[in-house]
C-alpha cells in the first residue's frame, strides 16, 4: 500500500435537486478535505436535476479546480450516477457520499484512517440514524439482515452511501438497479478485508428525500 501523500482520493456525490444544500455541503467538504494532506477530486454527478443544482455546481467548479461535474441527460438513479462517477474517477481511494447534508464530510477522515490500516472497504454505519422508523429505518434493518445472510458479509448498514473503497475493489464490478448497496458483499466474495465504522447522520434540513419504501423493496 502506498504512503499517505501518494494515495489520491476521489469523492463521489450524486446530486438530484439539492440546490438548497450544495453551497454548505461544499464548504464542509472543503474544510474536511484540507485536513487530509493528500491530493483529491470531488466528482459531482448531476442526475438530471430540474432545479438550479447544475448551475450551482458549475459555480463551485469555478472556485475549485479539483471539482469535476458529470451531467446526466435525465434522472437515472443513484446507482447509475455512482457508476458514472466511478468510471470518471482517478483516485486510489474512492469515497461516495450523499449530497443532502445527512452525511458528515468530517467522517471521511476516520474512513481513510481505516483504509490506511490495511482494509479494502470501510463501510459507514449510521448508528444514530435520523430517518423515520417505519418507512426508512425498519425496512432498512430487514434489508440489511437479508443482504448479510445472502452475501455472507455482516454489516449493520448496507444502505449508507458513505463508504471508502480501494480502487482495485471496484474496477471489475458493474453496477445496475440498486446494486451499489451490495458492493461490500461482492468485495467479500473476492477476499476483500471489510470493516464497518459508526458515522454521523443528520436529519434532512432542506429539500425532499428522493427515496421511499418502494426503493427498499426494489
Amino acid at each position: 500500500m502506498g504512503g499517505k501523500l501518494e494515495e489520491t482520493v476521489s469523492i463521489l456525490i450524486p446530486i438530484y435537486n439539492e440546490e438548497g444544500n450544495l453551497s454548505l455541503l461544499y464548504d464542509r467538504l472543503d474544510s474536511a478535505l484540507k485536513k487530509m494532506g493528500r491530493a483529491y477530486e470531488i466528482i459531482f454527478v448531476d442526475d438530471g436535476s430540474s432545479d438550479g443544482s447544475l448551475d450551482i455546481l458549475l459555480d463551485l467548479r469555478e472556485k475549485n479546480p479539483n471539482v469535476k461535474i458529470i451531467s446526466l441527460s435525465r434522472n437515472f438513479g443513484q446507482t447509475a450516477a455512482l457508476s458514472a462517477g466511478i468510471d470518471s474517477s482517478k483516485g486510489d481511494i474512492i469515497i461516495p457520499m450523499d449530497g443532502d447534508l445527512q452525511n458528515d464530510p468530517e467522517d471521511i477522515l476516520p474512513l481513510l484512517q481505516k483504509i490506511e490500516e490495511g482494509n479494502d472497504v470501510v463501510s459507514g454505519w449510521r448508528k444514530g440514524r435520523k430517518d423515520p422508523f417505519l418507512t426508512r429505518r425498519l425496512p432498512s434493518i430487514i434489508a440489511n439482515r437479508i443482504i448479510s445472510w445472502i452475501g455472507g458479509v455482516y454489516l449493520h448498514d448496507y444502505g449508507c452511501t458513505l463508504k471508502a473503497y480501494r480502487r482495485d475493489i471496484l474496477k471489475n464490478i458493474k453496477l445496475y438497479g440498486e446494486m451499489h448497496r451490495f458492493i461490500p458483499a461482492y468485495a467479500g466474495a473476492v477476499g476483500a478485508k471489510i470493516i464497518e465504522v459508526p458515522v454521523q447522520h443528520y436529519p434532512r434540513r432542506l429539500g425532499k428525500t428522493k427515496y421511499g419504501l418502494e426503493r427498499t423493496i426494489k
